[in-house]
């Protein structure tokens, strides 16, 4: 019986691998969403036998409360809004925020891969792996490039905790959407899903990178 929540990200990321074991040694990609991502996507990586590569997304905060995300864009540009959320927030605010988290995202991939190049995916099966999903414009952006610049076959959204609707639109939008909790009545927070959710630092992502298939 699958447990209802994570003694932390690694328990996670082991219970995702359990059901996404289907997949080993087939032409899959796990692309993880820095930094809490690479965790939970590592156990996935070795239970597969698949290679290991980040899609590094930013979010967009608001002007006046910058925890608060109204969008995210990832390291090409392309960037998802909450249309509800930007009526109100000047265009200008919008470019220059773009621009600057798209140049933070290619920052941080030179910081945690070295130049390493992105691990190809061209009809193959792309599967993209975070923590978990709140509001969902992270994973939303990083799909869209993925689309855009990837191509595979299909796209695999593994997280360990996603709320039903959001899982609903994902899989209505043509993403396959894999999980441990498919919450009808989400918390409003990813961390209380989990003993130990325990900011990750830099060193940990550009560790797990150099250990796991794919890496230089």
């Amino acid at each position: 019986m699958i447990k209802r929540y994570f003694k932390d990200r690694a328990d996670a990321g082991n219970q995702l691998a359990q059901l996404l074991k289907y997949l080993k040694d087939q032409k899959a990609v796990i692309y993880a969403l820095p930094r809490g991502g690479i965790v939970v996507a590592a156990p996935i990586a070795k239970t597969l036998n698949s290679p290991l590569d980040l899609i590094i997304t930013r979010k967009i905060g608001h002007p006046n409360q910058p925890e608060y995300a109204i969008g995210a864009v990832a390291e090409n540009g392309h960037s998802v809004l909450n249309k509800d959320e930007i009526l109100e927030i000047d265009e200008a605010y919008l470019k220059e925020e773009v621009r600057v988290q798209r140049e933070e995202a290619r920052r941080r991939r030179e910081v945690y891969l070295g130049g390493r190049e992105p691990i190809p995916c061209k009809d193959g099966v792309a599967i993209l792996v975070d923590d978990g999903m709140a509001t969902g414009l992270t994973m939303k952006a990083a799909i869209k490039e993925l689309k855009l610049h990837y191509h595979p076959k299909k796209i695999i959204v593994a997280v360990p905790i996603i709320p039903e609707e959001m899982a609903n639109e994902l899989e209505t939008e043509g993403t396959a959407v894999t999980t441990v909790i498919r919450s009808k009545d989400f918390s409003g927070s990813i961390g209380s899903y989990y003993q130990d959710f325990t900011p990750i630092e830099d060193q940990v992502v550009i560790e797990i990178m150099q250990d796991n298939p794919g890496a230089p």
